[in-house]
Parts: structure tokens; C-alpha cells; sequence
């Protein structure tokens, strides 16, 4: 399973999934690009990679992947002269119902959460098959369910979840995988950036508990633990794969 040695791009590394996946990877040996727009959160987990490897190889490249997907790759390249592993894993959630939705929201959901994903995947793609190595987009239960009010966010991942199983059989004669996790609710800062209150999130917390089967909410180790997973050569036979992680929710 090892993963020491190879370098990995986590985008929307600054918090909750990607924050905990970078440190993941980190733990694991491996050298690690950080992506984000936010700096400061940046430095918060590359503090945290550094705890959990004093010797971690990091690189933080602030950025935002709707513009500059092409210059994360090049940074990664200049710097460390390959690419083994790629973590789509920026997105953003917006939630409301199509009779009080715009364009605009279906534009900036969409750049982010799919186009960007093409884009970098196409840039790295090269890299990737000189490395024989890995994808692993992050995905959600909404790209395998329907949910209401939420039709523009449930449509970009299940794009995605698309976009990963034709982008395997596209690099599978090269020898790189790519695969997805698609988790449930996940306790981040996602939905406290929709503008909920700590106790309106608490409450949401409790509520979403009895949709998922094993009735609680998921933490984002868990998500990141399959990461590693899909990245390491554990996972060598597997591809085009779409992994809830949603304690049953997909049921």
C-alpha cells in the first residue's frame, strides 16, 4: 500500500475532506501539493501535515481550479518532476429549488465542480500515464440520489460520477486508474458556509443522523481513509468505481 515517495495533488486542501486528506497522505510519506484559495487555511494544514510527518515534503499553491488548473499542474511538475496521484476534491454546495434558482448558480456550481475536475484532469493526465498513476475525484451521495431543492448540485456529481467511470476506460490502456468517493453528510465547514447558525447546524446534525442508516453523521478521516485507499496500490485492480461512504444512505 505504500505510498511513500509519490506526489499527490489535493485540491480544496484548506479545510474539512481535502484538509484531512492532505494530512492523510502526508502521514503516509507522501509529498504533497496543497491547493486552496484561502492562504491562511493553507498554512493551518501544512501545520497539521508537518505534525503528522516532521519530514513531509509539502507545496502550497494558492489558487482557485475554475482558472488556474494549468498552472497547478506546472507548479507540481517544476517542482517535484512528476505526478502520482491527483485528489479532485474542491467543490462548493449550493442548495435551492429550481423555481428560485438562476443561471448564475448552475454556472458557478458547475465550473467548479466539473469543469475544473476536466480541466485538471486533462493536464495531468500525461504525467499520470508516465507514473501509471492514480485518480481519485470526490464526489457525494447526491450524484446517486435525488434530492429537493438541491437539483443543480445533485446534477454536477452525478456529471462527475460520469466523468470518472469514462475517464477510466479512457486511461485504463495506460495503467491509471481513476475512481470516486461519494460520501453522505460529513461533519465540515460546508454547511456552516451556507450561512447556518451553530445551533440551526447542530440541529441539521441531529436530523440528518436518521437519514443515514448506521444513524450518525460520517467524519471526513473516514472519507479520506478511502482515498488513501483508491490512491494506493491496494486498490491496483480497481477502476471506474463509485464508493458511497454514507453509512448506508445510498440504500
Amino acid at each position: 500500500m505504500s505510498l511513500a515517495g509519490k506526489v499527490v495533488i489535493v485540491t480544496g486542501a484548506s479545510s474539512g475532506i481535502g484538509a484531512t486528506t492532505a494530512e492523510a497522505f502526508a502521514k503516509e510519506g507522501s509529498k504533497v501539493v496543497l491547493v486552496g484559495r484561502n492562504e491562511a487555511n493553507l498554512m493551518a494544514t501544512e501545520a497539521a501535515c508537518n505534525a503528522a510527518n516532521s519530514e513531509a515534503e509539502l507545496l502550497l499553491i494558492t489558487a482557485d481550479v475554475t482558472v488556474d488548473a494549468e498552472r497547478i499542474i506546472d507548479t507540481t511538475i517544476e517542482r517535484f518532476g512528476q505526478l502520482d496521484v491527483l485528489v479532485n476534491n474542491a467543490g462548493i454546495f449550493e442548495v435551492g429549488n429550481l423555481l428560485d434558482i438562476d443561471v448564475a448558480q448552475f454556472d458557478r456550481i458547475f465550473n467548479t465542480n466539473v469543469r475544473s475536475v476536466f480541466l485538471l484532469t486533462k493536464f495531468a493526465a500525461p504525467h499520470l500515464i508516465a507514473t501509471q498513476g492514480s485518480i481519485v475525484n470526490v464526489s457525494s451521495i447526491a450524484g446517486l440520489r435525488s434530492l429537493a431543492s438541491k437539483s443543480v448540485y445533485c446534477t454536477s456529481k452525478a456529471a462527475l460520477d460520469q466523468f470518472t467511470r469514462c475517464c477510466a476506460l479512457d486511461l485504463a490502456p495506460k495503467n491509471v486508474r481513476v475512481n470516486s468517493v461519494n460520501p453522505g453528510v460529513i461533519v465540515t465547514d460546508i454547511h456552516r458556509r451556507l450561512g447556518l447558525s451553530p445551533e440551526e447546524l447542530d440541529d441539521y446534525y441531529e436530523l440528518a443522523k436518521d437519514k443515514h442508516p448506521l444513524g450518525r453523521v460520517g467524519e471526513p478521516k473516514e472519507v479520506a481513509d478511502a482515498i488513501i485507499f483508491f490512491a494506493s496500490d491496494s486498490s491496483s485492480f480497481i477502476t471506474g468505481a463509485t464508493l458511497p461512504i454514507d453509512g448506508g444512505m445510498h440504500c
